[in-house]
């Protein structure tokens, strides 16, 4: 009589990594339902799914530390972009979270809607993170409070400090978040109105997140000229608020600042060194991407987007702004002046999406306007902020901070797939392939770092920084998060100038034991490529 198999998954024969960054060991991984349930050279039993992992890595999920798929979750739940790669954890929260929301708040939500369009049946984060789940998604979901959703929810888009009261109502929300399960507070203090708010705001939210066990993680408020100062800012918050705290994509933006980077290091290892635990993440690029209006100072963008839109449509205020953006400031996301380096990669007005893929300088010559004007006319035209690529880094820089032990990893993006609404818009190549690029050029290729090395920050670390219970190693008892990869072939397709493309060299991935393999597709109009399909009982 034949028994019933004892797991449901057994990984054979392949090199083990269980996060902890130690040498591989060639054996067996078994899972059963959601959890790892045995692991060792060799684990005796049947089990309805044996995966041949010979020659091939086994290793935990990985954890994207900065995520925006929570709107193309919305669209695709697969995580195709992402679960490609072996990511099984996106965490979101920089500065704006799904929740909490007011009425205005959902109403300028659903006015600000691009090609993703959808309903907003939520108010709290735990509802916005259980409508993503509730949608079907094929991946792990948590996320940090936005400090500029909290702000916004009681002072809106004003440049003030929140009244007493206010503060409170602020705290409020915070704590009722964390008892939710959120990971702690998260800012973006170069965009407004996050950039209004003062760091006695930010550490009265802190201490909110630490006494609840979670931390602070931000987008700091300058990243060019003023880097060291805001690591300072972090560092102080971290220190007077008790919660631990995480620069998020760390980087030295602009030529006159890479020689920076160096200063930074030091400040957070002196902080490391006096006992707190400062940490930084990062994507595997030298260019960043975010919206033009990164480029302007708060002031023009005070009241919120219709009001920042109104004011670049006056001359006085087009006068003031022109000097402003023709010379790099302290509130400058990139050294403004190399046009040639910004390009526009994302519109909502279907007249201007020809436009996508060129250079800043390119559509300036184009039109026949100053770089300046050309901006401004943009923003009012498409009625956004006009995602852009910013390539204000340096390769060294890149490669430094991958071989730091603190750093962990993101992509900053959301989970797309070259097909469908995508495709409407351009994007960064990181959506498809930060960390395959890890793995690939900074392991393989340059021996920045270790495979195991890698593994763990990928995994391990970002698990313990967090705070997260039975993720980010592959021991028995923990989440059946698990990547079986190629390390020989792994890597990243994706271009600035054809960045839809998958990443290559991930055989299986499972979330919570729920198995995704790869099975090659044509597709009509596109290079052949991989789908993650359901595997078959």
């Amino acid at each position: 009589m034949s028994q019933d198999p004892r797991y449901d998954v057994a990984i054979r024969g392949g090199a083990v990594y269980d996060g902890g960054g130690g040498e591989p060991l060639v054996g067996d991984v078994a899972l059963h339902g959601d959890s790892v349930a045995a692991v060792g050279p060799r684990v005796e039993g049947s089990a309805r799914i044996e995966v041949d992992a010979r020659g091939l890595a086994v290793a935990p999920g990985f954890i994207n530390m900065l995520s925006w798929a929570n709107e193309s979750l919305i669209a695709d739940g697969r995580s195709q972009s992402d679960i490609r790669q072996g990511v099984t954890l996106e965490i979101f929260g920089e500065g704006s979270s799904l929740g909490p929301l007011n009425a205005e708040m959902k109403r300028l939500r659903r006015e600000r809607q691009d090609d993703i369009q959808y309903d907003i049946d939520w108010t709290t984060l735990d509802e916005g993170l259980e409508s993503l789940v509730r949608r079907g998604i094929a991946c792990n979901v948590a996320s940090f409070v936005g400090a500029t959703s909290l702000r916004v929810h009681e002072i809106g888009f004003a440049d003030r400090p929140p009244t007493p009261g206010e503060l409170d109502r602020m705290r409020g929300l915070m704590r009722e978040a964390m008892q939710d399960g959120a990971l702690g507070v998260g800012s973006s203090l170069i965009y407004a109105p996050a950039c209004f708010a003062g760091t006695d705001e930010l550490v009265a939210l802190a201490e909110i997140a630490g006494e609840c066990g979670g931390m602070y993680i931000s987008h700091i408020r300058n990243e060019g000229q003023r880097l060291i100062e805001a690591i300072d800012e972090l560092v102080e918050i971290e220190e007077r608020s008790g919660a631990p705290a995480e620069i998020w994509h760390i980087k030295a933006s602009g030529p006159s600042n890479w020689q920076k980077l160096d200063a930074a290091i030091e400040r957070i290892e002196l902080a490391r060194a006096r006992g707190l635990r400062t940490t930084a993440d990062m994507y595997t690029y030298h260019a960043s991407s975010t919206g033009l209006d990164a480029t302007m100072p708060g002031w023009v963008q005070e009241g919120g987007h219709s009001a920042w839109v109104e004011r670049l449509k006056d001359p006085t205020v087009r006068s003031r702004l022109r000097g402003e953006l023709s010379t790099a400031g302290d509130h400058a996301e990139n050294e403004f002046l190399s046009a040639e380096k910004i390009l526009l990669v994302g519109f909502r007005n279907d007249a201007l999406k020809p436009l996508t893929g060129k250079s800043l300088a390119e559509v300036a010559s184009m039109r026949g306007t100053s770089v300046e004007d050309t901006i401004m006319d943009l923003v009012v035209e498409d009625d956004s902020r006009v995602q852009s690529v910013f390539f204000t880094m340096s390769e060294e820089n890149v490669r430094k901070a991958v071989g730091l032990p603190w750093v962990s990893f993101c992509s900053d993006s959301g989970s797309l797939a070259p097909e469908g609404v995508f495709l409407r818009s351009g994007t960064h190549p990181r959506a498809y392939g930060s960390f395959a690029r890890l793995l690939g050029k900074y392991v393989r290729e340059e021996r920045v770092v270790s495979l195991s090395e890698a593994i763990r920050r990928l995994s391990a670390f970002p698990a313990e920084t967090l705070g997260l219970e039975r993720r980010g190693r592959l021991s028995p008892g923990n989440y059946a998060d698990v990547v079986v990869f190629d390390p020989e072939t792994i890597r990243d397709n994706a271009t600035f100038d054809l960045p839809h493309q998958y990443a290559t060299g991930m055989r299986h991935v499972f979330v919570n034991g729920a198995c995704w393999r790869m099975a090659s597709t044509p597709t009509p109009g596109l290079a052949e490529w991989s789908v993650a399909v359901p595997a078959e009982d």
